[in-house]
């Protein structure tokens, strides 16, 4: 039994030999290099609008830069592509809009070939239409088209939330179509789109090390984090990763995960905090298990090798042989309840599984309305209490 679990542990965990990840893919992180990647804005507007003059003048001013089809016309606002790359993906771009690829507000990934050094890369393109006003809400959008370009379409699907909700940062910096504060605004922001929708795990592995086993924990356990002593991004980045490492809104029972983080919450004592005033930090109330503590080495592995995408990709298998682990025990909890053979194969699991107590602790708060399950559990929790203490 603990030879099978040892393997499926194992094959969750090396995610380099799956299909996710192409060999080469990672072999461009061997080196630590810095990431290519690029960014560009374009004016959408249908060509059937009203146009104002000065919007007319500054079209004019770009004449060079705008491809028009039959009912809309695509001009670059701003890009960061070399000079020979940009018209090709302008092109792209207009035949995605042209077969209504691309909906309002919606991040569409895909690869595209252009005139780089990489010459195929990952392409995330995001329309952002403008609000239509109550008199004219019939008349013809219009909107930007957002891409960020770099890496690989698998290793940006990851990330696809994260980018959404970065394009979405965007609206209150396009107010107008002149632009005015590109210099100043809009075009920082834009080039920082990889560091801000990316590298925010590969930032506080960095950070915590072998301690990243705590946060795994603190995020299947639901306990609150706290960080003191550091400054709002690594304040947001640490948050950013619990919530991405947290099972809450991916199991089935939803709301007995909501109350369960509530009820953690509210015990200052399981607060896990995260002392920032040296390097590297310092942490209070930790709690680990075996479970976290071996897919931290895997986090450590990737980070060592400077790829997000992989690590990313490790987060997303901790979580779900996690849900599988907790699907597992649901299923020798109601086994159990009737077979004491199935209640020695179920603590025979939970030693071999290393996360036992964070099973134990969702599942005592899934089935608190169920007797029977709730003494079944109860007996397994005193099982783990022997085998810790011996």
């Amino acid at each position: 039994m603990f030879t099978s679990q040892t393997s499926s542990f194992q094959d969750s965990i090396d995610v380099e030999e799956k299909d996710d990840f192409e060999s080469e893919e990672i072999a461009a992180y061997g080196q630590k290099t810095q990431l290519n990647c690029y960014y560009a804005i374009y004016l959408y507007e249908g060509t059937r609008s009203e146009a104002t003059e000065e919007n007319v003048a500054w079209n004019q001013r770009r004449a060079d830069s705008t491809t028009s089809q039959e009912d809309f016309s695509l001009t670059l606002i701003d890009s960061s592509l070399p000079a020979e790359a940009e018209p090709e993906l302008r092109t792209y771009i207009s035949r995605r809009l042209s077969k209504g690829a691309l909906l309002g507000g919606m991040g569409n990934i895909a690869t595209v070939e252009l005139s780089l050094p990489e010459q195929a890369v990952g392409c995330y393109c995001c329309l952002l239409e403008q609000e239509r006003s109550p008199e004219q809400p019939d008349a013809d959008g219009n909107g930007h088209v957002i891409c960020f370009l770099g890496g690989s379409e698998k290793g940006l699907n990851l990330y696809r939330l994260e980018l959404d909700k970065y394009v979405q940062g965007l609206r209150s910096s396009l107010q107008t179509p002149e632009l005015q504060n590109l210099e100043t605004e809009l075009r920082p922001y834009l080039s920082r789109w990889y560091e801000e929708s990316v590298m925010h795990i590969h930032r506080v592995v960095q950070l915590v090390q072998s301690n990243i086993s705590f946060l795994l924990h603190a995020a299947l356990s639901h306990h609150h984090v706290e960080v003191t002593n550091a400054d709002d991004r690594t304040k947001t980045d640490v948050s950013r990763f619990i919530k991405a490492a947290s099972l809450q809104g991916l199991s089935q029972q939803d709301t007995t995960a909501a109350s369960l983080c509530k009820a953690m919450s509210e015990d200052v004592h399981s607060h896990l905090t995260v002392d920032c005033s040296d390097t590297p930090p310092t942490f209070a109330n930790t709690v680990s298990n075996r479970f976290c503590d071996d897919w931290s080495q895997a986090f450590l592995n990737a980070a060592e090798r400077a790829n997000p995408f992989l690590l990313r990709q490790i987060l997303e298998n901790f979580k779900l042989k996690a849900i599988q682990d907790m699907n597992s025990l649901k299923r020798f909890v109601r086994q159990a309840e009737m077979s004491h053979y199935a209640l020695f194969r179920c603590c025979q699991f939970l030693q071999g599984c290393g996360n036992g107590d964070v099973l134990l602790q969702n599942a005592r708060s899934e089935h608190s309305d169920l007797p029977e399950a709730c003494r079944i559990i109860a007996v397994l929790e005193e099982f783990l209490r022997e085998q810790s203490q011996a």
